[in-house]
């Protein structure tokens, strides 16, 4: 069995709104083992990448307070300091970020910023560096990795910003790499060369990944766990043949049917009724998802949901699975997606 890399438990981070917190992350705990690939899945505003940044400890902390524990290698992330925790960020946590023309510097050239890194975790000479540089943007398939180098980001693409990124995380053999919505402005083929490439690095490294997305068929297609979040919460988690196959709570149900799908004939796609509730309007008391499933009784839902053990290692929070179901379409088509695994 694998050894557990990271430990998240009862994380919650909360953002000032005024004189008041708000809880954006609410009580969060899941691990992420060796060689695993565990995803976070929701739609925007559920909390995914509030989640990722708190794990780095990249929130701005006069403006944000975190409690709970982050486990890594025997320390509470939580409690480092920021010279303690730069040590940890780059070198055995790397982060691969959403938007790559955002995240790297436009005024330093590709080869500098994964130089930068190596810098600051390493004592390799400027020849070494150099040469390790080379290999990374050789490893993550640049095909011009000397050339790469010298260019600075507005002169790539997408795709090969988004490669450059995932060298910059990588550099330093980190154990553990959060992965934030790494395909979302590609295309359709350079996601799937983008994934293929996380998989790939993973199978020969064994780190951890945590892959924060919305996307389900990129779940499908990568990941071994699912955490899906809704409002801040984990309302449902299992490996991912157990979610794709026998999704139970009513929010993890309605994203799969939204998916996409040749194979199922549908007149128009499924969409899910309602909005995710603001951090400073959410109602704290009862199923946080009960609003956008009006037509199941109130007294289907728990006062205070938790998460239910279903089955071994899948919980599903509130017991308003149990009585939901389409009202528009009376029934339920399941993408069994995991088959094209």
């Amino acid at each position: 069995m694998n050894k557990a890399i990271l430990e998240i438990e009862n994380l919650t981070t909360s953002f000032r709104i005024g004189s008041t917190y708000h809880a954006a992350v609410d009580d969060v705990s899941f691990t992420v083992n060796e060689n695993e690939i565990v995803a976070v899945v929701g739609e925007s505003g559920c909390g995914k990448s509030a989640l990722a940044l708190s794990i780095m400890q990249l929130h701005n902390k006069q403006r944000t307070k975190s409690e709970g524990t982050i486990h890594y290698n025997g320390q509470n992330l939580l409690k480092l300091n920021e010279t303690q925790m730069n040590k940890v960020r780059g070198k055995e946590l790397g982060m691969i970020f959403q938007e790559p023309l955002t995240a790297l510097n436009p005024l330093m050239t590709i080869g500098k910023q994964i130089e930068e890194n190596l810098d600051y975790h390493t004592k390799l000479s400027k020849d070494e560096k150099k040469k390790r540089t080379i290999e990374l943007l050789t490893q993550v398939g640049i095909p011009y990795p000397e050339r790469t180098y010298k260019q600075f980001p507005h002169e790539l693409s997408g795709g090969m910003r988004q490669r450059a990124m995932i060298s910059i995380a990588i550099a330093c053999n980190p154990a553990l790499v959060i992965a934030d919505e790494p395909t979302t402005a590609l295309d359709v083929t350079i996601q799937a060369q983008i994934l293929d490439l996380l998989k790939d690095i993973q199978s020969r490294t064994r780190m951890g990944i945590i892959l924060i997305t919305h996307d389900l068929s990129v779940v499908a297609e990568v990941a071994d766990r699912i955490v899906v979040m809704y409002a801040g919460q984990v309302v449902e988690t299992g490996s991912v043949k157990e979610i794709f196959n026998n999704p139970l709570h009513p929010y993890t149900r309605s994203l799969l049917n939204s998916i996409p799908s040749a194979s199922h004939e549908k007149n128009r796609l499924h969409v899910i009724e309602g909005i995710v509730p603001s951090i400073a309007k959410m109602d704290r008391i009862g199923c946080r998802f009960q609003d956008r499933i009006p037509w199941i009784p109130r007294h289907a839902h728990e006062e205070r949901p938790q998460l239910h053990e279903v089955a071994k290692g899948h919980f599903v929070r509130c017991t308003c699975y149990k009585e939901f179901y389409f009202q528009a379409e009376g029934d339920e088509s399941t993408h069994d997606i995991t088959q094209s695994r």
